[in-house]
C-alpha cells in the first residue's frame, strides 16, 4: 500500500486510479477506507490526494490528539505487508501524523551538499519528535539519490555520508538516469517503463536488499543484534539466498535451523513411503 501525503498529488498526477474518494475524504468525512482505494497493479494498492489535502490538515489543526488522526483512520483497516508513507520535505502537522502511525522512517537524500544538510536535519527532527512524544520511530535507512558518479560533490557528499552514516547507508546509490524522469510522463513504473534501465536497476537492488535483509530493519529487533546484521552483510559479504518453505518466503541465511529441519522432514516421510512401497 502506498498513501500519498503531499497535496501536489504525484501519484494522482501520473497514475490512472479509479477510487472516487481520496485522504481528503478518509480524514475529514470519515468515509470508509475502502472507497479510497486504488489500484495500480498486482499486490499494488494506493490511497491518493490532491489539493485539497491542504484543507484536510487545517482541519486536523482543529481536532483533539490532532497528532494522532491517521492512525485512528488507518487502525485496523490497513492490512498489508507494507504500508508506505510518501511525506513531503516538511515537518508540518500531516508530516507528523505519518512519524506517528509509522514504525520506521525510509530517508531518500540527494547527494549534494543542500540534500546531506536536508538529511541531518531531519534526522534531528526525528529525534526531537521521538522525545516529545514517548515515540520509537527508527530511522531504518537512508537512500542516496540524484547520484552522478562524474560529480566530485556527489562522490564527496556520498562519502560523508558513509563516514557519518555507516550503520544507515544503503550501500548503492540511486543513479542519475534520464529514464527515470520519462516514466511518469509515460504513466507507467521504472519498472514497466524501462526494467532494463540504470535507474530500474538501481531501485530493484533497493527491493531486493530490503528483502533480504528485514531482520536488521525491523524496529523490534535490538541495535546491537541489527549491528550485526549489518556487518555481516556488508562487512564479512555473507548473503542471504531466498528459499520458499511451507510455502512461505523465507531467506536462508537467518532461518538455517527451520529449512534444515523442514528438509530433514521432507526426507524422513520420503525415506518412510519409499520404505513402504519395497514392502509391499
Amino acid at each position: 500500500m502506498l498513501i500519498d501525503l503531499d497535496p501536489q498529488g504525484s501519484v494522482h498526477t501520473w497514475h490512472t486510479v479509479d477510487a472516487k474518494k481520496n485522504l481528503y475524504h478518509l480524514i475529514v468525512d470519515q468515509v470508509p477506507i475502502g472507497k479510497c482505494i486504488s489500484n495500480l497493479g498486482k499486490n499494488f494498492d494506493i490511497i491518493h490526494c490532491d489539493e485539497k489535502l491542504a484543507e484536510a490538515e487545517e482541519f486536523m489543526m482543529r481536532q483533539k490528539d490532532n497528532f494522532s488522526i491517521l492512525e485512528q483512520r488507518f487502525t485496523p483497516d490497513l492490512d498489508y505487508d507494507y504500508v508506505i508513507l510518501d511525506c513531503p520535505p516538511s515537518l508540518r502537522l500531516m508530516n507528523q501524523n505519518a512519524l506517528f502511525y509509522a514504525r520506521e522512517i525510509v530517508v531518500p537524500s540527494s547527494t549534494d551538499i543542500l540534500g546531506y544538510d536536508a538529511l541531518r536535519k531531519t534526522l534531528k527532527q526525528v529525534e526531537k519528535f521521538n522525545a516529545k512524544f514517548g515515540h520509537r520511530l527508527m530511522v531504518s535507512s537512508i537512500i542516496p539519490t540524484l547520484h552522478d558518479a562524474r560529480s566530485r560533490v556527489c562522490k564527496t557528499v556520498l562519502k560523508q555520508m558513509r563516514e557519518e552514516f555507516t550503520s544507515l547507508l544503503v550501500v548503492d546509490p540511486i543513479r542519475q538516469n534520464a529514464k527515470l524522469k520519462e516514466a511518469p510522463k509515460a504513466h507507467k513504473s521504472i519498472f514497466s517503463y524501462a526494467r532494463r534501465s540504470p535507474g530500474a536497476e538501481d531501485y530493484w537492488k533497493l527491493v531486493k536488499l530490503v528483502l533480504e535483509n528485514e531482520y536488521m530493519y525491523d524496529s523490534h529487533i535490538k541495535p546491537e543484534k541489527r549491528e550485526q546484521a549489518l556487518r555481516e552483510y556488508f562487512v564479512e559479504g555473507k548473503r542471504r539466498e531466498m528459499v520458499i518453505v511451507d510455502n512461505k518466503v523465507t531467506f536462508s541465511f537467518k532461518y538455517i535451523p527451520q529449512v534444515i529441519s523442514h528438509l530433514k522432514g521432507a526426507l524422513d516421510s520420503h525415506a518412510e513411503k519409499k520404505s513402504g512401497a519395497e514392502s509391499a
